[in-house]
């Protein structure tokens, strides 16, 4: 008989766990306070809990938190954590230092399954989603990794959902590691500093705003479905006028009033002055904010990034519209921790590397 991972519940999921084995939800709040505050993974350390109910958990749970397999230090100080998920699988997740704060970038998926062409980890396959405990067991090391002090300063301040995967569509495994990350007795993460990035799974966003309204930030990455249909296939099936839609309901419920569009520059595909003018038009009723992104390249990929020249110029439109337009900083890049380069290690059973291999990236760029 396999234990429980007590790093899949939520608080409210654990009270009801330690109540069907006769124990008191009070405790509850201290083995979960122990395992996210503290950063334990074994239940002797948990020195105020009663010998009695130690052993008791010993013999039917456990706290099983991924396994690190290697860290690597980016001359800027970015840090990538590669983690051990299963005997096959890994996935990797990446911490930017800023001045003012400290941003966690946290994966979903070993793999994806989206297959946006722009982006490594939808090249490499897709092997299964995450559990609860494995998204928050980054968390959970990220800590451990930079000492943090549990009565001190927070080094991590920001959580994005922007790492390997698709969020939305591991929706009930993400949206249980964001409770936890949110809540007082854990994390205690602000709803605007935890951020879910999502290429549209429509049905799945609309859930989101009851369930668990975070920061959005939309990999919207086209200005016509003539483009994104072919760099983000899933746009067949959610086109944007109806991810746009989307948005202005989600905006609703948001803990910010804004959302914020990413857009990876790609030159000769995306990044004309004409797409500029089109974005300019498609956002103006939805209160939103441009990110720019400087395509960060992968062997094989096809693609190359817009010139710093054409980047502004494209950003200088967008801005003359009356969008806030940021260009994002590229972090990261001499250890393949920057946007669109995680790939961890996966068990690819969908065979798509060897699919990927055999086509011709350059019909894409006769859009």
């Amino acid at each position: 008989m396999s234990k429980i991972n007590l790093l899949d519940f939520t608080l409210p999921e654990l009270g009801e766990y330690f109540a069907s084995i006769n124990e008191q939800k009070f405790r509850a709040v201290q083995v979960y306070r122990w395992m996210h505050i503290y950063g334990a993974d074994n239940f002797e350390a948990m020195t105020d809990i009663a010998k009695t109910l130690r052993a008791k958990l010993n013999e039917v749970a456990e706290i099983r938190v991924p396994i690190l397999v290697s860290e690597n230090k980016a001359s800027d100080g970015v840090v990538k954590w590669a983690l051990e998920v299963d005997n096959h699988n890994k996935i990797e997740t990446v911490f930017i230092p800023d001045n003012d704060r400290g941003t966690l970038c946290v994966s979903s998926q070993v793999g994806c399954a989206l297959e946006c062409q722009f982006c490594s980890t939808g090249r490499q396959g897709f092997n299964r989603n995450l559990t609860p405990g494995e998204i928050v067991g980054q968390l959970w090391w990220a800590n451990k990794r930079l000492g943090r002090d549990p009565k001190g300063e927070k080094l991590i301040t920001n959580v994005v959902m922007m790492g390997m995967g698709e969020p939305l569509a591991n929706y009930t495994s993400v949206v249980a590691a964001m409770k936890t990350m949110l809540d007082d007795n854990a994390y205690n993460l602000s709803k605007k500093k935890l951020t879910l990035s999502t290429s549209g799974v429509i049905p799945a966003l609309d859930r989101l705003k009851d369930d668990c309204p975070v920061a959005l930030a939309v990999s919207l990455h086209a200005s016509n479905d003539a483009v994104r249909d072919v760099i983000i296939p899933i746009n067949k099936k959610y086109p944007i006028k109806e991810l746009l839609e989307a948005c202005r309901r989600y905006l609703a419920k948001s803990p910010k009033d804004y959302v914020t569009f990413e857009y990876v520059m790609l030159e000769g595909v995306n990044d004309k002055l004409e797409h500029a003018h089109e974005l300019v038009e498609l956002a103006r009723d939805i209160s939103c904010k441009f990110n720019l992104i400087p395509f960060n390249p992968f062997p094989n990929s096809g693609f190359n990034s817009s010139s710093r020249n054409q980047i502004v110029r494209f950003q200088k439109i967008l801005q003359e519209g009356g969008y806030i337009t940021t260009v994002r900083k590229t972090r990261g890049e001499d250890i393949d921790a920057a946007c669109g380069q995680l790939v961890g290690k996966v068990k690819d059973k969908t065979k798509r590397q060897e699919k990927w291999n055999t086509r011709s990236f350059g019909v894409i760029k006769q859009i």
